[in-house]
């Protein structure tokens, strides 16, 4: 492939990270946008005004023939859509969860494999520098660990109707959970073997099988354990509603937002503000021998930076041909940790992994 030329790239769904990547294509030289497909006709911000919108995509494929595609509809269609674009020869970049079902993700895992395509799942902190920093910290720090994480989002408006249409398909514990199980996974290289989960349904306006609260908690074959919450919609309450913490016998790393930030504030899912360094290192009076580390984040890439970075690691990912196997089985690996649990949120029961 002449690595001059820009690829050619069929957007798929133009939701908030549709528009997003969108966007991140249309500024890097490397890439071209061949097409946009959307379900209905919707405002595109001014880079992408240009651009008209498909309804179909498997129309798009068939007739751009296009070097990827950029999957960032609803969930329920991640596979499918994948598996189509990689037998028409594509690269494909899909937005987190793989899939709604392990089958479905390890089918698509397979199908890049099969057709020799790379995939890569849109993990966006794996692109977040203080997000890299806090992993490297805590992994400094050995096992076992705590992590306690959650993101809660008290939504209105348009942000409540989209959760809503979220919770069609997915619930909020896997919808974002895999963001933070993927986290956990790559501080500890333990294995995940057990997970208990618990949901409510707070709202009248999802479905009687849908709940917009819940809880996991995971279990490591070196002790190490974890919990993560998340809650959508009205009612929920804006505190403590971002916790980033992880203990170990030696100290602690933790995120600590400013004062004021809004829960359904997207910038505010990824921007850390300052990472807390706690040494449990005490001298010979018994008291903390080092006082905690402060780390400034300021100027750490908002929302459309790091999209535009996840689009940078893809184009890299195919013109240098990286392995991105160890990507693909954690995508399969922390979704598996996350549907069990809406499982066990289903049965009333611990899952075994």
């Amino acid at each position: 492939m002449n690595s001059e030329k820009p690829l050619r790239v069929v957007v798929a769904g133009l939701g908030n990270m549709g528009r997003s990547h969108a966007l991140a294509y249309h500024t890097n030289p490397g890439f071209e946008i061949a097409a946009l497909v959307n379900r209905s006709d919707l405002p595109l911000p001014a880079g992408l005004s240009g651009y008209g919108i498909r309804r179909a995509f498997d129309e798009a494929l068939l007739d751009e023939r296009p070097d990827i595609a950029c999957i960032a509809t609803y969930s329920d269609s991640h596979a499918d859509y994948a598996v189509k674009a990689f037998e028409a020869g594509c690269h494909v970049f899909v937005e987190k969860p793989l899939a709604t079902t392990v089958a479905d993700a390890k089918r698509v895992v397979a199908a890049a494999k099969a057709n020799g395509r790379k995939l890569v799942i849109g993990y966006i902190l794996r692109h977040h520098p203080s997000w890299i920093r806090l992993i490297a910290e805590a992994r400094k720090l050995g096992g076992p660990y705590v992590f306690r994480m959650n993101l809660n989002q008290q939504s209105s408006g348009h942000s409540w109707e989209t959760h809503k249409q979220l919770m069609q398909t997915t619930s909020p514990i896997v919808d974002c959970g895999v963001h933070y199980l993927d986290v956990m996974l790559q501080i500890t290289d333990a294995r995940p073997v057990e997970v208990r989960g618990m949901g409510l349904r707070l709202t009248d306006e999802i479905a009687p099988t849908m709940y917009n609260y819940g809880h996991l908690q995971v279990l490591f074959d070196d002790g190490s354990v974890g919990w993560y919450e998340a809650g959508w919609g009205p009612m929920i309450s804006e505190t403590a509603f971002f916790v980033k913490d992880v203990i170990s016998p030696n100290g602690c790393v933790s995120i600590v937002m400013k004062e004021g930030v809004r829960s359904d504030d997207i910038d505010t899912h990824t921007k850390t503000s300052t990472l807390r360094l706690h040494s449990a290192a005490t001298g010979a009076d018994g008291k903390f021998a080092k006082a905690d580390e402060m780390l400034s984040m300021e100027g750490e890439p908002g929302h459309q930076a790091l999209c535009d970075r996840e689009q940078a690691f893809l184009l890299k990912a195919i013109r240098e041909d990286l392995d991105l196997s160890r990507h693909m089985d954690d995508a399969v690996k922390s979704l598996a940790v996350c549907l069990a649990a809406d499982e066990s949120v289903r049965s009333g029961k611990a899952v075994q992994l």
